[in-house]
């Protein structure tokens, strides 16, 4: 672990990501000790710090540090936090503020092999997303709402929870970003109000588009889905993954999600 560009595993309690979880993260996928897609993770990171007028890390000494944490690596997961740095107590933000780099490795997750052949089952959550237009799309800090909604569940079978807003409008699973197949067109939830939009979210709809597939953003709720030939998840790290069932409900088409994976490994080659 890396704090500053120092190897130590401490932060001082004065710490505003540790006080009020004031602060931004990516998690990146490490092939070959080289993060991937990392221009994108920093676009995102750049956009967060943007939103919450924290100062904008340096992202050639992100870099530097995350290579000198990765070598070596095969496969790994690069987890990079930003926060505001230390401050008082109370909400308001220090005038001046030092950002806080903090950069963790963690071992790839172990995947069954039939999540990606014969797709992963869903639930739908009790935990719903809160609306706020200001947040929606950054991955910041707070993340209260999939910790309170991945409690739900211990069953090791359900691999994924479906998490709607206040409206009932489908958002996301706990930590993959949605796609739903209908007629031939990809339909992914509207995240202007609540969400993460995530990196492997935007690969899938360019690669989409190179391969001449229409993409739908719009509100669904749980029957729309029901009513799609193949849902599949995405995140940076499992890339895409079919889903065989959404409760009691089971997909069988799972052509489209893999054609667009395979597209999806060629394009997250292309951009370290």
């Amino acid at each position: 672990m890396l704090v500053n560009g120092i190897p130590t595993d401490q932060v001082p309690l004065s710490d505003r990501g540790l006080q009020y979880g004031d602060g931004l993260f990516e998690t990146i996928a490490v092939i070959d000790s080289k993060p991937r897609a990392w221009h994108r993770h920093m676009v995102r990171l750049a956009r967060g710090e943007s939103a919450l007028g924290i100062p904008e890390t340096d992202k050639e000494q992100l870099y530097s540090e995350a290579l000198s944490l990765s070598h070596g690596l095969l496969n790994g997961v690069l987890k990079i936090i930003v926060t505001r740095g230390s401050g008082g107590r109370g909400y308001r933000p220090p005038e001046v503020c030092k950002p806080r780099r903090i950069l963790s490795l963690h071992n790839w997750p172990d995947y069954p092999d039939h999540w990606f052949t014969e797709g992963v089952q869903l639930r739908v959550c009790e935990t719903r997303w809160s609306r706020n237009s200001r947040l929606s799309g950054l991955k910041h800090l707070n993340r209260l709402e999939q910790v309170l909604a991945r409690q739900e569940w211990q069953d090791p079978e359900i691999a994924e929870g479906l998490m709607l807003d206040e409206a009932g409008s489908v958002i996301s699973a706990t930590q993959s970003n949605l796609f739903a197949v209908v007629d031939g067109e990809l339909v992914t939830p509207d995240l202007s109000q609540s969400g993460i939009a995530g990196v492997m979210r935007e690969l899938v709809i360019e690669c989409a588009g190179k391969l001449g597939i229409p993409v739908r953003i719009a509100a669904i709720d749980v029957e729309g889905l029901k009513q799609a030939d193949a849902l599949f998840l995405t995140n940076s790290i499992m890339g895409i993954c079919p889903v065989a069932a959404l409760s009691d409900h089971r997909f069988k088409d799972h052509k489209p999600a893999a054609k667009l994976r395979h597209e999806i490994i060629e394009a997250i080659a292309g951009s370290a």
